[in-house]
């Protein structure tokens, strides 16, 4: 008997099954202060993504040259300066800079031009 062929779309689908609940079980491990297995399931789940090309979550957090999921207060430091996020891992001191996105169009927090206007004419 033959095997059945799995297609590409299936076995994303499960790549991203298996990523969720191993995140999801990383993410307990280290909210109880496990941070060992906390890290060897990122580590898994990292490596099944990039076994079927399948990328992470958005919105997850971990460091890229540790492969240590971030826990803001636990393990990484969160800062934000001049129109970026500022990413500190605590484990291996490296800094990741992200672009800072606020409000829809508002950029690096400079005021919108209703907001401008209306101070000028305050001051006059």
């Amino acid at each position: 008997m033959a095997k059945r062929r799995i297609s590409n779309r299936e076995m994303k689908d499960i790549a991203e099954n298996r990523m969720s609940v191993l995140l999801s079980m990383a993410r307990t491990e280290g909210m109880s202060g496990n941070m060992e297995r906390s890290k060897r399931y990122f580590q898994l789940a990292r490596a099944v993504g990039m076994r079927t090309n399948t990328t992470l979550p958005e919105g997850t957090l971990y460091c890229k040259r540790c492969s240590t999921l971030l826990f803001p207060g636990r393990n990484c430091r969160v800062r934000l300066r001049h129109g970026k996020v500022i990413l500190h891992c605590l484990d291996c001191d490296s800094i990741r800079r992200r672009p800072y996105v606020g409000l829809k169009g508002d950029t690096h927090g400079e005021e919108t031009n209703q907001e401008g206007t209306e101070r000028q004419r305050h001051r006059t």
